[in-house]
């Protein structure tokens, strides 16, 4: 099933409440939003649950062992779907039927749309789901079966950045020329760069993720896609999560476009656009240009997502740009998200070969093409201040410097 609001939440509670009459049943999905039982372990040997990106309902599941995880990228999740054994079932939420009979998956394609007219839908309707555009409808005839549901959709607010959020943005805004087509992630260094490109021209979007970030600077021109080489005058993703505001905009707007993530995130994609941006956050970085972006102090947090997807393919797009962020410290300063080697237990999200500029409130720090030794000595210089001796030492001891 899809992921975030594209959980069919009736058709889900069905499914718990059966539980008893299943074999061998698994769900697949990334990012759940909605507890549910077999979560815990609640239903072994009949209904299971798969993850290809934790979440705060799903963690704690997984830190107990309850359920799997699958490490992945974003684009490469329909490949592994169509690759399980035995037969398959999609069950999604979607806008009620037009009069032409098509449902649509509203504010998700990502990894399912892919599968329309290959396997069965079943879908729920709901009024709350806006009619989105793209490759994301369903036709009832495409269906074995549809229910109607009226729930809201869950509600995402923007992150609000702090200080450090704010300097970090001006650092990537200035790097930004009118024309560039941008790939933006979720949190507040993201919402706080979009905040300040209302003085650029002719941005585009390719996203993985659209937010309410995006929502002023479509409606004010600086958003019109007029310069992209794919699909120009569309604003492109493959989900979209944020507050009713987003959904309202999306609602029956022809511009945004909603296409399957092994379209999306493809890197061979991307590639093709030109002055290509994409940022995305991490949590730590070591002297080699290594993110650590799905792991906190060497405990699985997340997953990969589409970052890599990203990274990869803004590294061969002509004049484009991957930037990484974060923070210098971990939040309360006592340590430094700079780091000579990754903290045990961490694993890499984007690999040292692809990653182009990692930035904290302290600077900017262009790996791409440099040797360790410059590496190392950029990381320490947008370090905090208050690390830099030390990683310096560190430094030496590792033979960089």
């Amino acid at each position: 099933m899809p992921l975030a609001n594209g959980e069919p939440r009736t058709v889900v509670d069905a499914i718990v409440d059966g539980a008893d009459q299943l074999r061998d049943v698994r769900i697949h999905q990334m990012h759940a939003m909605h507890d549910r039982p077999y979560l815990h372990g609640a239903h072994p040997g009949r209904l299971g649950y798969v993850a290809y990106f934790l979440s705060h309902v799903s963690r704690p599941g997984f830190h107990a062992g309850h359920i799997d995880l699958v490490p992945c990228n974003f684009s490469e999740v329909p490949m592994l779907l169509r690759r399980l054994q035995g037969p398959k079932l999609v069950i999604a939420a979607a806008s009620p039927p037009d009069r032409h009979g098509y449902f649509s998956l509203g504010v998700s394609a990502d990894y399912v749309s892919g599968f329309i007219g290959q396997v069965p839908f079943f879908i729920e309707a709901n009024p709350a789901m806006p009619r989105t555009f793209g490759r994301n409808s369903v036709h009832v005839t495409q269906t074995v079966g549809w229910v109607e549901a009226d729930y809201p959709l869950v509600e995402v607010e923007p992150a609000a950045p702090n200080e450090t959020d704010e300097r970090i943005a001006d650092l990537i805004a200035e790097r930004i020329p009118d024309g560039t087509t941008l790939q933006v992630g979720i949190g507040s260094i993201p919402n706080a760069v979009l905040a300040r490109l209302t003085d650029h021209r002719d941005l585009g979007l390719h996203t993985e993720l659209l937010s309410d970030g995006v929502i002023d600077l479509v409606l004010s021109g600086v958003l019109t896609g007029t310069r992209k080489r794919r699909r120009p005058g569309k604003h492109v993703t493959t989900f979209a999560l944020g507050t009713r505001a987003l959904y309202d905009f999306l609602h029956e707007n022809p511009a945004v476009e909603l296409l399957p993530v092994d379209y999306v995130n493809d890197p061979r994609v991307i590639a093709t656009e030109p002055n290509f941006v994409s940022i995305n956050a991490t949590t730590e970085v070591d002297f080699l240009g290594q993110c650590a972006s799905e792991t906190i102090g060497g405990r699985y947090w997340s997953g990969s997502g589409g970052q890599a997807d990203f990274a990869r393919g803004a590294l061969y797009a002509d004049n484009g740009q991957g930037f990484v962020v974060l923070r210098s410290t971990t939040s309360d300063g006592s340590f430094s998200r700079i780091r000579p080697q990754l903290t045990n237990g961490s694993v890499v999200t984007t690999m040292k070969n692809t990653v182009d500029k990692v930035v904290t409130e302290f600077g900017v720090a262009e790996l791409r093409g440099r040797s360790i030794r410059e590496r190392t000595r950029a990381l320490i210089r947008i370090a905090h201040p208050d690390f830099r001796d030390e990683l310096e030492r560190d430094a030496k001891e590792l033979g960089y410097i």
